[in-house]
């Protein structure tokens, strides 16, 4: 197990992909969650705004953010910063969706009582042991738990236990807590594998973006449509 010199585990000496849901909430790729059984216990209101979802309405394909503790087929890294002592901030750098990164905080401050609703909330971290605690609250309500479009409110808090079980498997287990989207507290798991000689890349997805077709532009690159004339008249 790779360690850093203040002994803790190192996450982040490589990418991963996976450690989270795309799909569905309850599920990793077409398995059920180890940690669950059934449908998540969604409240009826949160059920039927779910049912009622179009796929294509999704916010991530709009491009933006994913929210917690969704993933993407695309990697993602640890980032702290120190590798010599404790680290007082660790980052998740993710390559899908406008390069977004979420901020942890592993200087033992706490929650602040007050918080603005964001995407990714406000999160502090902490070892137990070999494992990664991240604890995380102040979420907005707009972000889809997956595909499926399962909702959750802005009382939402996670819990997410990221162990490194052997140098290729990393597991996130998730506690996923919100009474105002669910009638109690449940856990899933899911895996993260390294990806050996990879690393992140360049990716463009900005919200509302203007260019191209939308904006009444043609694609340079692009062989013309059969019947149209290219735009520089050639």
């Amino acid at each position: 197990m790779p360690r850093l010199p203040d002994s803790t585990v190192d996450l982040g000496d490589g990418v991963w992909v996976g450690g989270g849901p795309i799909a569905d909430l309850a599920r990793v790729g077409n398995s059920p969650s180890p940690a669950m059984s059934g449908e998540p216990p969604l409240l009826p209101w949160a059920r039927q705004l779910r049912d009622s979802r179009n796929p294509t309405d999704d916010p991530h394909l709009w491009c933006l953010p994913m929210g917690v503790p969704r993933t993407t087929p695309y990697p993602f890294r640890f980032v702290a910063n120190y590798t010599h002592k404790a680290p007082t901030h660790l980052f998740i750098l993710h390559e899908g969706n406008i390069h977004s990164y979420r901020q942890i905080f592993m200087d033992g401050r706490g929650h602040p009582e007050q918080l603005d609703p964001t995407w990714y909330g406000h999160s502090v971290g902490r070892w137990e042991g070999d494992t990664l605690v991240i604890d995380t609250v102040g979420f907005n309500d707009k972000f889809w738990f997956d595909r499926r479009g399962t909702p959750h409110s802005e009382r939402l808090h996670t819990v997410e236990r990221w162990t490194r079980v052997d140098y290729g498997r990393l597991i996130n287990e998730v506690t996923i807590d919100d009474p105002g989207a669910f009638s109690r507290p449940f856990t899933v798991r899911y895996g993260a594998t390294l990806q050996l000689g990879d690393d992140l890349l360049e990716y463009i997805c900005q919200e509302n973006n203007q260019f191209g077709v939308a904006g009444g532009y043609a694609n340079p690159f692009a062989d013309p449509a059969p019947g149209t004339t290219p735009r520089d008249g050639k």
